[in-house]
């Protein structure tokens, strides 16, 4: 793996404004950076990311089925009991997922490591499928990188057929916090993708869906919601008043609630007692059980749910080396063993695997310019090339 610098393409600004990114003359597209590219060669891509990307999603599948059997298990995730019946119920039911994305840390030599499993509303999907596949092809036709170079980025078309696989009658109903620009963004590209699939949509935010007297959720028609696509944590619904509500309502969701084990830190913990020595997993405790010893102060504190980043605590030989602040710091945390991002020149990049119906379909880089990767952090193309 490496990082190669490069020029801009001659159309970014055109480009930005095409996809509707921010531009600016001195800084680029706001959270994307094409100054450089990550180079890898496929048996890298196939043997060190996907094939091993796609085993632990087997063993995610094999903690789903171990922890809706096992109420215990649900507590220690911090998981509501009014919701344990219908998580199980909804697993056993099959129900369809759509997309995750595991971010990995990797320098090109060795196993990936599994940092954490975003799979419930992963974001920079759009970069990943559009604008990183976009600027394969503009860079290629300027001359600026390789002749004959591919990206590991099926990810559009996995998507437009899994919509296609999923026999949705009716509307597909599309939600989320409209006030989060990255969320808004994400979900209108999965509504592009459904239209491509031939599928009714309704684009709508999560505080305009309504209840009728017969306990459905319904849209600002009053249209019964019976596909809800939500980008829009399980948590947050949970935790909510209308929550209480969802169990009955018979919406069929995407992602599914069996998500909602998954979507939780603390899987991390459950799959390395599960797999202990697995070569992508990293030694990870639920905080205060004694395994967590084995660390020897070298670690990475983070809370069972979060987002972008926030509320994580580096630590090295029980000093602490780098924190970010958030909202997410009161409820319950793991610690990880440290698999510390490659230094690339001041910049540490993130590697995001995605899965597409548990597929692994794409790869995505965002960069920072520190170990935790924040919502500052710039999505960074790649290339294939051997």
């Amino acid at each position: 793996m490496q990082r190669i610098s490069v020029s801009e393409r001659s159309g970014l600004a055109a480009a930005a404004a095409e996809h509707g990114f921010e531009y600016a003359a001195s800084e680029g597209v706001t959270g994307w950076d094409e100054s450089g590219y990550y180079q890898f060669t496929m048996a890298q891509i196939q043997d060190n990311l996907a094939a091993p990307a796609e085993e632990l999603e087997g063993f995610c599948f094999e903690l789903v089925e171990r922890a809706v059997n096992d109420q215990a298990i649900l507590e220690r995730l911090g998981i509501a009991e009014p919701f344990w019946d219908y998580l199980a119920q909804s697993w056993r039911d099959g129900d369809k997922n759509l997309t995750g994305r595991m971010d990995l840390s990797y320098d090109g030599t060795g196993p990936a490591k599994l940092l954490e499993y975003n799979a419930d509303t992963p974001t920079a999907l759009y970069e990943t499928a559009v604008f990183q596949w976009e600027w394969l092809e503009q860079a290629a036709e300027e001359g600026l990188i390789p002749e004959n170079c591919d990206q590991f980025n099926d990810v559009h078309e996995a998507i437009v057929q899994s919509f296609a696989a999923m026999s949705i009658e009716g509307i597909a109903h599309f939600a989320c916090n409209t006030d989060i620009e990255d969320d808004k963004g994400t979900l209108e590209y999965l509504e592009e993708c459904a239209k491509e699939a031939g599928l009714k949509t309704h684009l709508l935010a999560m505080n305009d869906i309504g209840l009728d007297d017969w306990g459905k959720f319904t849209d600002t028609e009053e249209d019964v919601i019976t596909t809800l696509v939500k980008l829009y944590p399980w948590e947050w619904i949970m935790d909510e008043e209308f929550g209480l509500k969802v169990p009955a309502s018979r919406v069929r969701f995407i992602e599914p609630p069996w998500k909602a084990i998954l979507s939780n830190k603390g899987m991390l913990a459950l799959l390395w007692e599960m797999f202990e020595g697995h070569p992508n997993l990293l030694p990870t405790f639920f905080e205060g059980d004694a395994g967590a010893d084995a660390l020897a102060g070298t670690y990475v504190r983070k809370p069972l749910l979060g987002r972008q980043g926030a509320n994580i605590q580096m630590y090295r030989d029980g000093a602490l080396q780098g924190s970010s602040d958030g909202p997410y710091g009161d409820g319950g945390q793991i610690v990880q063993g440290c698999a510390p991002l490659p230094d690339c020149g001041g910049r540490y990049p993130l590697l995001g695997l995605w899965l597409i119906a548990s597929k692994a379909a794409g790869l995505c880089i965002r960069e920072g310019q520190s170990l935790i990767t924040g919502p500052d952090a710039r999505t960074v193309p790649h290339v294939i090339l051997d």
